[in-house]
C-alpha cells in the first residue's frame, strides 16, 4: 500500500477543513483506517476456517456460515469507509474547480483584471453547500451502516455458539464462532469510533449554519445602517459575497449644491 496517497489526500482534505473537521478527518485516518488496515483484517482473516459445527454433514457448516454471516465485517467496514471519505474529497475536487477557472480567467481577461475569488478554498457559495452536502452524507452514512450492522449482529455482539438448522444439516447443530471475545471488542470500538464521527459531523454543521445565520444578520443590520444613511449603499447580497472586491468612490455630491458652477468645473475635470 502506497501511504504517500494517503498522506496527500489528508493534507488536501485537512487544508479546507474546520477545527471539527479537522477532528474527524484525523479520527477516521488513525482511529477507523489504521485499526481496519492492520489489525481487523488478521482478526476476521480465519472467521470461515475455524467456525466449526458439531456434525460431519458436508456442506452444513458452509450453510450455517452464510446464515449468522452474511456479510463479514471487514467488508461492510470496508465499504463504509470508502462511502465515508467520498464526500472530503468532493471539497478538494471542487477548491480543485475553482482554482483552474480563476486560472483560466486571468489568463483570458489579463493579470489586472478583477479576480473571480479572492480566495478560492474559501466556504462561500456553492463550495458552501458542498461542504454541507458532504457533512450530511457523511453522518448519514455511518449511521445507515450502524443500523445495517445491527440488523445483522444483534447488539454488535456475536455468541460463542450458535444453533443452526438450516438444510442440509440433519438436525439442530451447534457451531461454534472463533474469538468472539476478540471480535466484539473490535466491534464496539469500530461502533464507537462511528458513533464519535457522527456526532462530530453534527456539530460542525450546527457550526457553520449558525456562523452563516450571524453573518446574515450582521449583514441585514449593515444593510439597515447604511440604507439609513447611504441610499445607494451595496446590497446584502455584495455583503455576504467573498468575490467582491470593494473599490472606494467618492462621496456622493449634495442635491442642492451652494454653488453649482464650482461642482461643473469639478465634474469636468
Amino acid at each position: 500500500m502506497n501511504w504517500g496517497i494517503f498522506e496527500g489526500i489528508l493534507s488536501g482534505v485537512n487544508k479546507y477543513s474546520t477545527a471539527f473537521g479537522r477532528i474527524w478527518l484525523s479520527l477516521v485516518f488513525i482511529f477507523r483506517l489504521l485499526v481496519y488496515l492492520v489489525t481487523a483484517e488478521r482478526v476476521w482473516s480465519d472467521d470461515h476456517k475455524d467456525f466449526d459445527c458439531n456434525t460431519r454433514q458436508p456442506g452444513c457448516s458452509n450453510v450455517c456460515f452464510d446464515q449468522f454471516f452474511p456479510v463479514s465485517h471487514v467488508r461492510l467496514w470496508a465499504l463504509q469507509l470508502i462511502l465515508v471519505t467520498c464526500p472530503s474529497l468532493l471539497v478538494v475536487m471542487h477548491v480543485a474547480y475553482r482554482e483552474a477557472r480563476e486560472k483560466k480567467h486571468q489568463e483570458t481577461a489579463g493579470g489586472g483584471s478583477r479576480r473571480l475569488y479572492l480566495n478560492p478554498g474559501k466556504k462561500r457559495g456553492g463550495l458552501w453547500w458542498t461542504y454541507v452536502c458532504s457533512l450530511v452524507f457523511k453522518a448519514g452514512v455511518d449511521a445507515a451502516f450502524l443500523y445495517l450492522f445491527h440488523s445483522f449482529y444483534p447488539k454488535y455482539t456475536l455468541p460463542p455458539v450458535v444453533k443452526c438448522h438450516a438444510a442440509p444439516c440433519p438436525n439442530t447443530v451447534d457451531c461454534f464462532i472463533s474469538k468472539p471475545s476478540e471480535k466484539n471488542i473490535f466491534t464496539f470500538f469500530m461502533v464507537a469510533t462511528a458513533v464519535v464521527c457522527i456526532l462530530l459531523n453534527l456539530v460542525e454543521l450546527a457550526y457553520l449554519v449558525s456562523k452563516r445565520c450571524r453573518e446574515c444578520l450582521a449583514a441585514r443590520r449593515a444593510r439597515a445602517t447604511h440604507e439609513g444613511h447611504h441610499p445607494d449603499c451595496v446590497t446584502l447580497k455584495d455583503l455576504l459575497s467573498d468575490d467582491l472586491i470593494y473599490l472606494g468612490s467618492d462621496p456622493h455630491p449634495p442635491l442642492l449644491p451652494d454653488h453649482p458652477q464650482d461642482y461643473a468645473k469639478k465634474t469636468i475635470l
